[in-house]
């Protein structure tokens, strides 16, 4: 099973995947709590009664639900300011299903721009930042590997500095690796990897 992989700038993020307990939590809040008023802002609401207590308690259930996604989620914070950016890193089967969803999105999600990757070849880039939407401002990364998505989305708590992160975010979405798991079958002693 393919998962994924990031050894990403420890002076700029703060990973929420392996992040239990005390290490990360103030992170994970922050962040958490950001993600939930972009949520409410975008449904034209307010916070609803017992938000603090529910954001509490998704920080501490959010990094043991990714370890149960066996490395196919990864998550990091912003290092100097949790809630002005969370970035998290998938990989999905490529289904049918999925590939129909993708292609019926909002022609919005058209205006994608090219952006290489040291491992994973040319994907997609889209920034979605548009002024005085109400729907928080994101970047996504994408690369179709056939069998699978990888995609990393960026989504930020501050429109006015969202744009001071993308070249971090850029280096960020450059450092995802795909592991695959390789099946050595008995009349094989010795697996040789290609250095390339």
């Amino acid at each position: 099973m393919a998962r994924l992989f990031a050894e990403a700038d420890p002076t700029t993020w703060v990973a929420v995947t392996e992040s239990f307990g005390f290490r990360g939590r103030r992170h994970r809040k922050a962040a958490l709590r950001m993600l939930m008023s972009q949520a409410t802002a975008a449904m034209g609401g307010q916070a609803p009664r017992g938000s603090k207590f529910a954001t509490w308690a998704m920080s501490q259930a959010a990094p043991a639900l990714m370890r149960r996604a066996a490395g196919r989620v990864l998550v990091w914070v912003h290092k100097a300011d949790p809630e002005l950016v969370v970035v998290m890193a998938t990989i999905q089967q490529a289904t049918p299903q999925l590939r129909t969803a993708r292609a019926m999105r909002p022609m919005e999600y058209d205006d994608t721009v090219s952006f290489g990757h040291p491992t994973l070849g040319v994907g997609e880039k889209l920034v979605m930042d548009v002024p005085g939407s109400t729907q928080p401002p994101f970047v996504t990364y994408t690369w179709d590997r056939g069998t699978d998505f990888v995609e990393v989305t960026a989504v930020s708590g501050d429109a006015n500095r969202f744009r001071t992160t993308f070249a971090d975010l850029d280096a960020l979405a450059r450092e995802i690796r795909v592991i695959d798991d390789v099946t050595v079958s008995e009349g094989t002693p010795t697996l040789r990897i290609d250095p390339a």
